[in-house]
């Protein structure tokens, strides 16, 4: 079993940080990190059912919560098996944390595939997601994160491969 868990306390009030989670693969969306890398975009309605996705990674929507909880449960053909979660809750009048949590199996090539690229381009990916946060809510995140060597020569390779 693999657990991936990215947190930051984001400093704004859960009404005006929870909301972010609701646009998440939609039109208005703020935090997915995109254009640098492939959009998370829903097939149709943020609601639980629907199908979504970035690049070739697919899940579908099993849990939401307004404002609160995000679950995504992968597709079995990615060669994961699990959910992956996206939670505000407040951490006081003025600031908010925001979690993503990865709970998953690895099966097929993605056992390979996962430690040796995907987990690092996930991790920028969700960094990236949290900076973002910071911004929407007015403030400047204290350490953006930077792509390593490593990173950016995946995103290049997966750039080339569109």
């Amino acid at each position: 079993m693999v657990r991936n868990v990215h947190e930051r306390l984001v400093p704004g009030p859960l009404s005006e940080v929870g909301p972010l989670l609701d646009r998440l693969g939609g039109p208005d969306d703020v935090l997915w990190p995109s254009p640098a890398w492939m959009p998370m975009v829903l097939d149709g309605p943020l609601a639980v059912g629907t199908t979504a996705g970035h690049g070739p990674v697919r899940y579908r929507v099993t849990a939401h919560e307004p404002g609160r909880r995000l679950e995504f449960t992968f597709d079995p053909r990615t060669g994961v098996r699990g959910t992956h979660t996206f939670t505000a809750e407040s951490a006081g009048p003025d600031s908010t944390v925001l979690r993503h949590d990865m709970v998953f199996r690895l099966f097929g090539a993605t056992r390979l595939t996962w430690p040796l690229a995907v987990r690092w381009m996930h991790d920028s990916v969700l960094e990236e997601l949290l900076d973002n946060a910071e911004r929407a809510v007015g403030t400047r995140p204290a350490r953006p994160v930077r792509r390593s060597p490593w990173v950016r020569l995946l995103q290049s390779v997966t750039h080339a491969a569109r």
